[in-house]
This record gives C-alpha cells, sequence and structure tokens, in this order.
C-alpha cells in the first residue's frame, strides 16, 4: 500500500487518523497538552473535510456524557483529554465501558494535580486501568497514528465492544514533529469499516433501554459479561494487528520485542522513553552485554500468558513505570508484570522514573543496565528504585 511520508506532530497525526474513520461525533473540551488535537480536528470540520458533529461542551466529565449519549444513540464518537480533565471525566469512564459503547479517547499523558503540573507521566492513564477500557501505548508519532486507526476497529468488532484508549506522551510525542507515514484516507476507511451498532437508542424498531438501575438480580452478570469482553479483546487486538501489518508493513503485537532473542536482562517500559532506552541498549550490545526492551503497547487488557512466557528463563528483568501507585508496591506495570511472572525464578525489580515530566537520559538506563548486570551475576538491590530523583 503505498502511503504519504507526512510530518506531523503526535496530535496532528491523532487528528488525522480519527477524521480518516469519519466519525459522526466529536465532544470537545480543551486541556493542555491536549488542547491542539481538537484544534486540528476543528480545523478540519471547518474547512469542510469533515462533517463530524462537534460538541463544545462546559467541561470533561460534559465531553465523556454527551460521548456516551451519542455513542448510545448508535453513532462512532470519540473525545480527547488528559490528566485532571480525565480525573473530572471519572464517573462516566466507567459508564462508557459498562453500557460496552466503542468511544475512541485521545488520552495525552500528563501528570495529575498536585500540585499543577502540565508535562509527561502516565497517572492519568494508570489512575482509569481498572475501569474497561482497552489501553493502547504509544512510542512517537507514527504509532500513535498507527494506533488511533486500529482502535477504531478493535473496539467496535461485536466480539468486544468496548472503549479504547490510544495513549501518547505529553509534549515529547503531542507537540513534536516526526515523520510518519499516513494512508490515503479511503484506504484507512476501507481498514476501518462502516460503523455499526449493536444496540442504538434511535434503531426505533429494536427498542431498548440504557443505564437502568441494575441491582443484585443482574449487577455480577453483567460485570461477567464485561469481563468475557476484556478476555476477548486480545484475539482481536493481535487479529487487527496483523490485518494492519499486512496493510502497511508496519507490525503491532502486544509488545514490540527489542533485541529480545537472546537477552539474558530485559527492560520492561511504556511510551516515547523506550526510544531512548534503545539508544543505549545498543551501546550495551556493542560491550558484549545482552540486554533487551519488551515495549508494552497493549497494557489493558494486560497480556498476562504473552508476558510469562516472553519473559520466561531470563537472568534478570527490571520494570520502568512513568507513575506511581501511592500506597502500593512499586508502580503499576511493575506489578503487572510481577504477577504475570508468579511461580517463575526470574527476579523481577521495579523503577519509577519520570515523574512530572522530568527528564529520562541515557545516563538512567545506564544505572538500570548496570544494575541488571548485577542482578543476574547473583547480586542484590531494591525491588524498587527511584531515577533521577534528587533525594
Amino acid at each position: 500500500m503505498e502511503q504519504k511520508l507526512v510530518a506531523l506532530s503526535g496530535n496532528e497525526a491523532v487528528a488525522y487518523a480519527f477524521k480518516q474513520a469519519l466519525p459522526h461525533v466529536a465532544a470537545a473540551f480543551p486541556i493542555t497538552p491536549q488542547t491542539e488535537m481538537m484544534h486540528k480536528y476543528a480545523e478540519f470540520v471547518a474547512n469542510g473535510e469533515s462533517s463530524t458533529e462537534m460538541i463544545l461542551v462546559e467541561s470533561e466529565h460534559s465531553a465523556m456524557s454527551a460521548a456516551v449519549g451519542s455513542a448510545a444513540a448508535g453513532a462512532r464518537t470519540f473525545t480527547a483529554t488528559s490528566s485532571a480533565g480525565f480525573a473530572l471525566m471519572w464517573q462516566i469512564v466507567y459508564v462508557a465501558a459498562s453500557l460496552r459503547l466503542p468511544i475512541c479517547i485521545a488520552m495525552v499523558n500528563r501528570a495529575l494535580s498536585g500540585n499543577i503540573n502540565i508535562h509527561c507521566d502516565h497517572s492519568d492513564s494508570m489512575g482509569g486501568r481498572d475501569a474497561g477500557w482497552i489501553h493502547l501505548f504509544s512510542e512517537n508519532a507514527q504509532e500513535s497514528y498507527d494506533n488511533a486507526v486500529m482502535a477504531w476497529r478493535i473496539g467496535e468488532h461485536m466480539d468486544v465492544r468496548l472503549p479504547v484508549m490510544v495513549n501518547y506522551d505529553g509534549f515529547i510525542i503531542s507537540h513534536t514533529a516526526d515523520a510518519l507515514h499516513m494512508l490515503p484516507d479511503d484506504a484507512a476507511y476501507d481498514f476501518i469499516g462502516k460503523y455499526q451498532h449493536k444496540y442504538a437508542l434511535l434503531d426505533v424498531e429494536n427498542p431498548i433501554t440504557v443505564g437502568p438501575l441494575d441491582l443484585t438480580d443482574y449487577y455480577f452478570e453483567h460485570k461477567t459479561s464485561q469481563l468475557a469482553a476484556c478476555a476477548k479483546a486480545p484475539e482481536i487486538v493481535k487479529q487487527v494487528s496483523d490485518e494492519f501489518a499486512d496493510l502497511t508493513g508496519r507490525s503491532y503485537q502486544f509488545a514490540e520485542e527489542y533485541k529480545m532473542d537472546d537477552a539474558d536482562m530485559v527492560m520492561v517500559m511504556l511510551g516515547s522513553s523506550a526510544g531512548t532506552a534503545k539508544d543505549v541498549i545498543d551501546e550495551y550490545r556493542d560491550k558484549g552485554v545482552k540486554a533487551g526492551l519488551l515495549k508494552l503497547r497493549m497494557f489493558r487488557p494486560f497480556p498476562n500468558e504473552y508476558i510469562a512466557k516472553v519473559l520466561a528463563g531470563r537472568k534478570a528483568v527490571a520494570v520502568l513505570d512513568r507513575s506511581a501507585s501511592f500506597g502500593g508496591f512499586g508502580g503499576p506495570v511493575f506489578s503487572e508484570i510481577r504477577n504475570a511472572m508468579y511461580g517463575q525464578q526470574v527476579p523481577v525489580h521495579g523503577y519509577i522514573y519520570g515523574l512530572g515530566g522530568r527528564d529520562f537520559d541515557l545516563k538512567q538506563v545506564a544505572v538500570v543496565l548496570d544494575n541488571l548486570k548485577k542482578v543476574a551475576a547473583g547480586g542484590a538491590i531494591e525491588d524498587v528504585n527511584l531515577l533521577g530523583v534528587r533525594l
């Protein structure tokens, strides 16, 4: 498939990907660093390039409420947010997943308050990790675009019908121009497909009730149905990713395995920081150190079986979280990896880094790799470590 090479910021790339799905409705409220994405989409609408109905609301709670109403009516719908905006959506975020509405959201990752911080970490999306949404993470503008195209196919699949969150790092990806390949509009839409609703309020021939009181008689069964959809989602993610690879030549699965074939020691992480880690891993490889990187793409549903298989037999694993689980043991990704590796004799240690946009540099990667070498040789370090913080 011939594709156009363009230079776009991550926000612009995701706006183009969403436009190519021909969504019926977008619910918009500004928040840094997401605002540029909706500005770009509003430009498409104003210029007649998109017929999407843009609903300009008074808060993020209203944005998600409008998205739920639109999707329940039978419309292909998206919204976007960051940080405290997502926190304000909180009540309705759970409703969207519980009602099995395949809304897409551009989550431009930003630290949660307080104190007020506009820079990148993953505390916003990690706060919603158990809300029932599918979470896809991106390393750069290309992956943000590709994830945004695939998100529609994944969430709208009749065996899934769940909302999808496309995560990409605030400012680092959202506001940085990058070269990427973009599908032609017709090819992208053909891949995504025409929207098919399962139940719709506006389908008057088949009337339904949405969001009724759901007490002890049925609530548990409805949650069981939701769990079943989450369990089915990884199969659909793989299927859609395989078809996307056939179309574009860009292959995505649950994670990217970078120099993992013979790796004795492995770093695990999400998002844009993976690019920094790859550079240092290359340097250590040149020195004969068998280091590798597992960059998670799908965080929810968490691919437990895949993780247990790909990390089996390694001498040491380091898990890097760009968020803290206050009162918990380590960060969210660390906890998931440790659970997946239960019963295996593979030492897994956690690192928390980059909170509030603190720079993640080559020296920090070197610290992690040196610690991995120490653990692989039988040495001991702290179970959970902090990177780049002044103590």
